[in-house]
């Protein structure tokens, strides 16, 4: 399950034990592997011959490229910084900055019932003109695949690895295994979702004669489909869109999970339904560590304040409108 890089600096063995470690521990590690992995062939390149993270090496590794966000260098300066903690606990000298460069405070674009509705007009709308049968094949997967993340606030990687023996049809859940945090989980299907699902099973088994593992198999049927594909066919069905014309900010496939958590708790809020008893529910649903993780997809929402404010009861009294002269 764990995505392997082949070390060669002078780092690589204290690197492979500090990833051994962590992933013996229960973590995934695949983030901060892959960033050592750059470290380690930056130092390949620059010819350290001395495995000592000094100040000057970690410097020179900290440059923003010009390509680079913010966020990014955050994340790979992170990784380097927890790895030099490691070094020092071994005995080996590593410069550890008290301070990183901050990462960037993004909104994501919030779509709403509208966009959600124009998105999946797309999606419906579209087949594949090539005569190969993968891709009239994965144009189905499609409009299956994107309900999922939909209707159940899947993320992305979650949806495109799940395997055929995932999907309990017959009971209406989906078996996540080895999620962001190494978190196995249930979730729970809808009857529409449910029947969704079945069908597309049946005509899976009907449309491929050797059976893949996988429940969303991509075009070689031994892989599952890649998020890469579904990250750039959300782009192309969202551009078609008349949304999509006049929008100061692109929505990214990460923002159907977002709606998904918004709509949600609409729905409560709307029919009176305590939050504080549903959050840490929905919070188990969603794969989130606990509520606070969850409540961040709601507080960017204009329309959750609208919610409050009408179902606020006290406030009125406690700070009253004040008149404009």
């Amino acid at each position: 399950m764990h995505k392997h890089y082949e070390y060669s600096s002078v780092f690589a063995d204290f690197i492979a034990s500090y990833i051994s470690e962590r992933r013996n521990a229960g973590f995934m590690f695949d983030n901060p592997a892959y960033w050592l992995y750059r470290f380690d062939q930056f130092c390949v390149d620059s010819k350290i011959t001395e495995p000592f993270l000094t100040k000057e090496l970690f410097d020179s590794w900290s440059i923003l490229s010009p390509t680079e966000t913010k966020t990014t260098q955050n994340n790979r300066l992170t990784s380097l910084r927890c790895f030099g903690v490691y070094l020092n606990t071994i005995g080996i000298y590593s410069y550890v900055p008290h301070m990183l460069p901050k990462a960037e405070k993004t909104v994501p674009y919030l779509m709403d019932d509208q966009d959600v509705q124009s998105f999946f007009e797309q999606v419906d709308a579209y087949s594949s003109l090539a005569l190969v049968d993968s891709f009239e094949r994965l144009a189905v997967e499609y409009k299956v695949l994107y309900r999922l993340l939909y209707c159940c606030g899947l993320r992305n990687s979650e949806a495109c690895s799940l395997r055929a023996d995932d999907v309990d049809i017959i009971n209406g859940t989906l078996t996540i295994i080895h999620s962001k945090g190494d978190k196995d989980r249930i979730v729970y299907l809808s009857e529409d979702v449910r029947l969704l699902c079945n069908n597309y099973q049946k005509w899976l088994k009907d449309r491929m004669p050797v059976q893949s593992e996988w429940f969303f198999p991509g075009k070689n049927p031994e892989k599952h489909i890649p998020k890469t594909s579904v990250d750039r066919k959300f782009n192309e069905f969202w551009n078609g869109t008349e949304k999509s014309k006049n929008c100061d900010k692109k929505p990214t496939v990460h923002c159907l999970r977002h709606a998904f958590v918004i709509k949600r708790m609409n729905i409560w809020m709307e029919d009176d339904i305590d939050l504080q008893v549903m959050m840490p529910y929905l919070s188990n649903y969603l794969g989130h560590k606990g509520p606070i993780e969850t409540y961040y997809y709601y507080h960017q929402v204009e329309e959750a304040f609208k919610t409050i404010r009408r179902k606020d009861k006290i406030s009125a009294s406690v700070i009253p409108e004040v008149p404009v002269e």
